[in-house]
């Protein structure tokens, strides 16, 4: 996004929305950061080989773009 829409989205808002937002956007990460570490062990026991269906998916859409880009003129 350009920098004169950001000034201009933000030229918008008061004084008070800006603090709110950002206070809650530095507590929304901190919770997400405390719960992910919590459940770490969890998601390493539940989500093992998981990395190969990110793979698969990878490779399946690399495949499709290669027969577009081979097959279009």
């Amino acid at each position: 996004m350009p920098y004169f829409c950001v000034h201009k989205f933000i030229g918008m808002l008061s004084t008070g929305q800006l603090i709110f937002a950002i206070c809650f956007v530095i507590v929304f990460i901190t919770i997400m950061v405390i719960s992910y570490r919590k459940d770490k062990k969890l998601h390493k026991k539940q989500y093992k080989g998981s990395v190969w269906v990110l793979v698969g998916f990878i490779i399946f859409v690399g495949l499709l773009l290669a027969a577009k880009l081979y097959f279009v003129d």
